[in-house]
């Protein structure tokens, strides 16, 4: 979580296994009718407990919607973190990192699209911690993709455009994804991989 949320608590399997119980119970609300209409007073039904309960692991609601969100942002603006001393082409890392953010946003359904559909509710905190995070990612997937062009293994022309394009795919998810749907979710991240790949203009060698 970005510094000043969360409460500090001291980790242990049982404080780890309530924490994930409110947090799933409110996921599955904020999915299904949107943060402003879930209160916390639902999630308390949910779980069949008392509001001290939610507000010893958590300050509000709010706290509750950035922790779910920023666990998929971690995933996905981390995909390209490589050990220094990888050995791999330039593409295949971009290959694996693109998959890997994929992989995540899909892994994470539904938490990954709340930023998606309601970016207002967040503070400006977060905000700001979430454009590092994703700085971060980016920064090293210009000079990956300029190196795979040298290369000869990709083909386009403007990088930023190039990245942006082929990065936003799994965004779009949001709004027609389930998880049930005719495509088991391995699958769809193998689709949609391949269709960013074709964004990048992947070369066969």
């Amino acid at each position: 979580m970005p510094q000043g949320t969360g409460r500090q608590r001291a980790a242990t399997a049982g404080t780890d296994l309530q924490r994930e119980r409110i947090l799933q119970a409110a996921a599955t609300l904020f999915a299904s009718q949107g943060y402003a209409a879930t209160t916390l007073a639902q999630i308390v039904r949910a779980l069949d407990v008392t509001k001290p309960f939610v507000y010893y692991y958590f300050r509000d609601k709010q706290e509750i919607f950035e922790t779910l969100s920023w666990r998929p942002a971690v995933d996905c603006f981390t995909a390209l973190d490589f050990a220094p001393d990888d050995p791999r082409r330039a593409v295949d890392k971009v290959k694996a990192g693109i998959e890997g953010l994929i992989r995540a946003t899909v892994a994470h359904h539904p938490c990954a699209f709340f930023a998606y559909r309601e970016p207002q509710v967040y503070r400006p905190e977060y905000i700001a911690a979430q454009k590092k995070l994703a700085h971060h990612f980016y920064d090293r997937l210009f000079p990956l993709l300029e190196e795979a062009r040298r290369d000869g293994d990709l083909d386009f022309r403007e990088t930023k455009i190039t990245a942006f394009a082929a990065c936003s795919l799994p965004g779009f998810l949001y709004s027609w994804y389930r998880p049930d749907g005719r495509l088991a979710p391995e699958q769809l991240v193998q689709e949609l991989s391949i269709l960013a790949w074709r964004v990048l203009g992947l070369r066969a060698r």
